[in-house]
């Protein structure tokens, strides 16, 4: 456990407001809100993202990168895409100064010393909101959806271009359930969970075509967050598998984020996927 080390003067960061500084060669931010102190690694664990450039709203800071947001008094990951809270570090008023306690990683308690009386903030220890997120994200960014989704636990592997998938379907079978059930295929890259179970298939629409024995797939759906850096990828993924499907002559998508998708959004087989009880 590192000693306190003085960081600022309290009349030196608005209220609210924060800036970042360098503490034994680690970045971290200091937070001012509603007279109270907070302290975070200035890294979001979602991509690395400096959490002191992004917006502060209450005791929620959003990273400016994908818009992953995390409470400012103890680190915990609230929003997609982050599963895994940022480290807090505990925080101390004296004379007017502000100190910082680097964690280093160590168990912590989550009370602040105050010597002064004034009311400080909190820390903790970096934790999981949805469990340890899986170990590699690299090559599933780039994967097909048949790759993606041997990679997710629990997904159906089989590849989209599969004649064995598509060999009892007929034109006169194609339905929601059908397509809802093609679309399981697609791989969230990041969270490894099919987008059906963690519930960002919003609608889908079988609509006649000019083609006689033919139909239109429409389909709105939405992203964890709205900066996810894997939207355009599911996206063509989705009409890569939806298109295959017998009598499927065109595949419209939309991607709306009203309403926004939350962590409830997902089906149980989802939540046991994440660690979610």
């Amino acid at each position: 456990m590192s000693d306190y080390v003085r960081v600022a003067a309290v009349g030196e960061i608005a209220d609210p407001g924060r800036q970042t500084f360098e503490v034994d060669e680690q970045l971290i931010v200091l937070f001012h809100v509603d007279g109270e102190f907070f302290c975070l690694d200035d890294v979001c664990t979602h991509d690395g993202g400096p959490l002191g450039d992004g917006v502060l709203e209450d005791h929620q800071i959003a990273c400016p990168r994908h818009g992953a947001k995390f409470d400012i008094r103890d680190g915990a990951a609230k929003t997609m895409p982050a599963t895994e809270a940022t480290a807090a570090h505990r925080v101390k008023v004296e004379n007017g100064e502000v100190w910082v306690r680097l964690s280093n990683g160590e168990a912590d308690s989550a009370s602040v010393e105050n010597t002064t009386g004034e009311s400080t903030g909190q820390a903790a220890q970096s934790q999981s909101i949805l469990g340890a997120a899986p170990a590699s994200t690299a090559n599933a960014l780039d994967a097909s959806p048949a790759e993606s989704a041997a990679i997710g636990s629990g997904a159906n592997a089989e590849s989209p271009n599969s004649e064995s998938a598509n060999a009892s379907q007929t034109p006169a079978e194609l339905s929601e359930e059908v397509v809802r059930e093609e679309l399981k295929k697609v791989i969230d890259p990041e969270l490894f969970v099919n987008i059906v179970d963690l519930g960002l298939v919003y609608q889908i629409e079988i609509r006649p075509h000019e083609e006689v024995g033919q139909s239109d797939v429409y389909i709105e759906m939405t992203l964890t967050s709205p900066m996810c850096p894997a939207g355009p990828q599911l996206v063509a993924n989705c009409k890569q598998v939806v298109g295959q499907l017998p009598g499927v002559a065109d595949t419209e998508l939309k991607l709306v984020m009203q309403p926004t998708w939350t962590p409830d959004c997902m089906t149980d087989d989802a939540r046991d996927q994440l660690g979610i009880f």
